[in-house]
């Protein structure tokens, strides 16, 4: 399986998003009473008690403006949960903890533009992006909740 590079919203994109997200709003802060929200700064879940922010999130227009891709009009934006203050942002490593549920495998080209989608259980999601990302067309791929089709994390192929 090829070395993958997985993706949590980068520090310096949350400190904009937490003043104003990707639609322009400002976020809409709460606390996660029973905890659980699947959280997209650190690609954990969030500890009963601990106060959140849901925003906008448009993964892919961030990606495209590190890469000069222009998605066009797969530059979609959805709602994420993040910590309401700085976190110690990702372990490493597979994030097994955020991915209880089915998910689908989203590949891009070096475009922006979908490519395809694979549905996974978490039992097989990381070998599902490894097969994704084996196809060299596929320049990041995006994970994503299947039910509601939210952003969860990207995946590159590790350098």
């Amino acid at each position: 399986m090829n070395a993958l590079d997985i993706r949590a919203i980068p520090a310096e994109v949350l400190r904009t998003l937490r003043v104003r997200d990707d639609a322009g709003r400002p976020p809409v802060p709460s606390v996660d009473t029973t905890g659980g929200a699947p959280l997209r700064c650190c690609l954990d879940r969030a500890r009963p008690g601990e106060e959140i922010l849901l925003l906008s999130y448009a993964p892919l227009r961030r990606w495209a403006a590190e890469t000069g891709a222009d998605p066009g009009p797969y530059d979609e934006q959805g709602p994420v949960f993040v910590h309401a203050g700085e976190c110690r942002g990702p372990a490493g490593g597979w994030p097994a903890g955020l991915h209880g549920g089915e998910r689908v495998v989203r590949g891009y080209d070096r475009r922006g533009r979908i490519l395809g989608g694979r549905p996974s259980g978490p039992q097989d999601l990381e070998r599902t992006v490894a097969q994704v990302l084996a196809d060299p067309e596929v320049a990041v791929v995006h994970v994503r909740a299947l039910a509601f089709g939210c952003f969860l994390h990207e995946v590159r192929r590790a350098a």
